[in-house]
């Protein structure tokens, strides 16, 4: 271990960390008073460069998916990361700033005997967020994670960005956890799919008839793909994207210079165009609405990404739908209601998904297969549920939302309950969509607004938009900005007027 004079102190802003060289370690230096705390670089979770993050209220937050962590001891305070930032011994003497080149060991928390057995079912977003809290709580008990997927746990938002550009092969998609992170207490990972599991009895039974009794269940099981009640959905050749397999045939059946047809206009159907269009392929989406994601981002902003995705060779079809699916033995044609037929022998489903919930027994369920949890994530004793599946209060309306982030949110607060803490969401709903090489950035979950306060333009460039309720500011839209998305991601906790958001972005 060598030691390593790095910076000035006077050259610290409090508000904003620095990158600087220990050896052949980069690291961030962040100033709270007079003290100096040094970190690794970059985000645990996707590599963002933490320097270009801001420091407020106590934590650190990166530019790029609003992860938060503890300015004093680098702790993960909300993902996506799931892993504390590696911290190295970083000491003032006579204004210079001096940092050991070696990261301190990591110090776990302490376990103690535990008799009881958890499961937690489904290695997305909120199952791995969960295995990860209550590993890092120190949970010694007997720890089963369930998934049907023979390797689980990876950052499934990459499917729709980037591997359907030919960017990044499917089975090099980013495991959610680090290696040491799953050789901690009684983890025991099994490939299994349930087929019931009895709420009352608090057990569960597996497709090959193997019973588990729990103490404490998580479901995770986060949404199945739906497909489309019209002839010829089930040919070959109609594809979902659920899975890293699922990503794996789409690009195998995609050519450059060939057609392939996307059913829907959301978000996953739009990522999936601006990377299938990138890979070469002709791309035609079907739509049910004359501007894409107008009901989330508003007119304006929509007409904007539509207006990107036509530039950059993507079709549009509609406001139609789609009324058959035809071909002998493969898909060969898209026949739709406005009379258009669609030559291809591809087609990408992106109409949406329904909560996999067929299995539970003896809790309630919503009409669209959700379960009601309360604001704890409790949906019967002993049973919690988080992201896709979960139907939980927010604002005081019960709300069922599908973004990723949310969901690790859900799954680390979940888990601390099955621990026995008391905590409730009380944070913001964030998600990002890339396409066409922009990022745009949403922050809350606005389900009505009566206007839309814009500064700078969405036709032009970079822009931030306040979706209002008369003077109440309930999201948050932007593309740029990454300083006043991160301060917002933290101010948004607590009622924010119009003209306090704008004073902030400045």
């Amino acid at each position: 271990m060598t030691q390593h004079a790095v910076a000035r102190l006077e050259q610290l802003d409090p508000k904003r960390p620095l990158r600087v060289q220990a050896g052949s370690e980069e690291v961030i230096l962040v100033r709270q008073g007079e003290q100096v705390h040094a970190y690794q670089a970059d985000c645990p979770h996707a590599g963002a460069p933490l320097e270009e993050g801001v420091v407020c209220n106590g934590l650190l937050v990166c530019p790029w998916h609003k992860a938060a962590f503890a300015v004093d001891e680098g702790a993960v305070c909300e993902p996506p990361a799931l892993a504390d930032l590696r911290r190295y011994k970083a000491w003032v003497k006579d204004g210079e700033i001096w940092v050991d080149d070696q990261p301190l060991p990591r110090v776990g928390a302490p376990r103690h005997s535990d008799a009881r057995c958890f499961v937690v079912i489904g290695a997305g977003a909120a199952g791995s967020a969960a295995v990860a809290t209550l590993l890092a709580n120190g949970f010694a008990g007997k720890l089963i994670w369930l998934d049907k997927e023979r390797q689980p746990a990876y950052d499934r938002t990459a499917l729709s960005k980037f591997v359907l550009a030919g960017e990044m092969p499917a089975d090099e998609v980013p495991a959610l956890l680090e290696s040491d992170q799953l050789r901690q207490g009684q983890l025991e990972r099994r490939l299994g799919k349930v087929r019931t599991l009895d709420a009352g009895k608090r057990q569960i039974t597996l497709a090959d008839g193997q019973r588990i009794d729990y103490d404490a269940a998580l479901l995770a099981t986060g949404g199945k793909p739906q497909r489309p009640a019209v002839p010829g959905t089930d040919l070959p050749g109609v594809m979902t994207l659920r899975t890293r397999e699922d990503a794996a045939r789409l690009l195998d059946a995609a050519e450059p210079g060939q057609p392939v047809v996307i059913v829907g206009d959301g978000f996953i159907g739009l990522e999936a165009a601006s990377a299938l269009r990138k890979y070469g392929a002709q791309v035609h989406v079907v739509s049910r609405h004359q501007v894409p994601l107008a009901k989330q981002l508003g007119e304006r902003i929509g007409s904007c990404i539509r207006e990107l995705h036509t530039r950059k060779g993507v079709v549009f079809h509609g406001p139609t739908e789609v009324t058959r699916f035809s071909g002998s033995g493969k898909v060969d044609a898209v026949e739709l209601a406005n009379g258009e037929t669609l030559r291809t022998s591809l087609v990408l489903l992106g109409t949406g998904v329904k909560p996999a919930t067929a299995f539970v027994q003896g809790v309630p369920l919503h009409a669209d297969g959700a379960l009601l949890v309360d604001a704890e994530l409790r949906a019967a004793d002993g049973l919690w549920a988080a992201g896709d599946i979960a139907r939980f209060p927010l604002a005081g309306h019960p709300v069922r939302i599908e973004h990723w982030r949310l969901a690790q949110q859900h799954g680390v607060i979940a888990a601390a309950n099955m621990l026995g803490q008391q905590r409730r969401y009380d944070d913001v709903p964030f998600f990002w969509t890339y396409q066409h090489g922009r990022t745009y950035e949403v922050l809350g979950h606005a389900q009505h607004w009566d206007d839309i306060v814009y500064v700078g333009q969405p036709e032009q460039g970079d822009f931030i938009a306040l979706q209002c309720v008369g003077e109440q500011v309930v999201a948050v839209i932007a593309k740029g900005y990454s300083d006043a998305m991160a301060l917002l991601s933290q101010r948004m906790k607590r009622p924010l007027s119009r003209e306090q958001a704008l004073e902030l972005i400045g």
